[in-house]
């Protein structure tokens, strides 16, 4: 009798065992599979990652060869144009009356004018002082002259230690000049200031104006719309630099966020 209950008891033993052993099988292969599963998902969403990367590299790259090519244009051909036409409309000055003399004045100031402003293009679209001088005085000279130009006071606060590599610096500035193009154009912002601080671990850029700005809710809404190109390129140069964008409201002024991990911009 006892045999017969130590065997009933081994059998029970062993098929419990055996149970638990197919039990443990069955859950290592659903984890193995759960874990396989998931690195093909990681690695489907790390090379869409990196073909999106790839995308708006290019897309930047090529925006700013072809602002280059424009550039070029602008400086050496019509430039030489608008410079030949004021030789030839000098030529009015050597006739007779005050009528030609008015002509002549007219004519030598819009020209002035049209070489000055190509000049301006120019020099713009080749981000000369971004190559020369660096970031920091690059984005004030640009509040600068947009202070000067739209009667609008703005303000700089940059911090001097920063230092990343050129192709950032591009991103960066083209982000800076679009954000504050929409403030002139949409906010009609008075006063707009803008602030950088450079740490060990990340790069901030801070503008804040008294104008009609956006919240972040506002932002994601108009950067998929139809009209919204602007701020749509604005998000894929800070997409491209692996940075933040934050909109938001602080009492009555707007404030954008721009933050750049140092981590990210080192290893470029």
């Amino acid at each position: 009798m006892n045999l017969v209950n130590i065997d009933i008891r081994l059998f029970v033993v062993v098929s419990i065992a055996a149970m638990l052993l197919l039990f443990i099988s069955f859950l290592l292969i659903f984890i193995f599979t759960q874990r396989k599963k998931l690195h093909y998902q990681n690695s489907i969403q790390s090379l869409n990652e990196h073909q999106k990367n790839q995308l708006i590299e290019a897309a930047i790259k090529s925006e700013e060869t072809e602002r280059h090519r424009i550039a070029d244009e602008l400086h050496d051909e019509v430039g030489a144009i608008l410079a030949s036409s004021k030789l030839h409309f000098h030529s009015i000055k050597l006739g007779a009356g005050e009528y030609n003399e008015s002509i002549y004045n007219k004519a030598r100031e819009l020209l002035d004018e049209g070489i000055k402003k190509v000049r301006n293009i120019s020099h713009s679209l080749h981000s000369a002082i971004l190559q020369e001088f660096g970031l920091n005085e690059a984005i004030s000279h640009f509040a600068s002259k947009i202070a000067h130009e739209s009667l609008v006071e703005v303000t700089t606060t940059m911090d001097p230690k920063y230092h990343c590599p050129m192709e950032n610096d591009i991103s960066i500035y083209r982000i800076i000049q679009e954000l504050l193009h929409n403030i002139l154009t949409h906010a009609k912002a008075t006063k707009i200031h803008i602030i950088s601080e450079y740490t060990s671990q990340k790069y901030l850029l801070k503008i804040s104006h008294n104008g009609d700005g956006l919240t972040q809710q506002r932002f994601e809404e108009l950067r998929f719309k139809r009209n919204g190109l602007g701020l749509k390129n604005i998000q894929n140069r800070v997409i491209f630099i692996k940075g933040e964008l934050l909109f938001s409201q602080q009492g009555p002024d707007y404030h954008i966020d721009i933050q750049v991990p140092i981590n990210q911009i080192k290893n470029e």
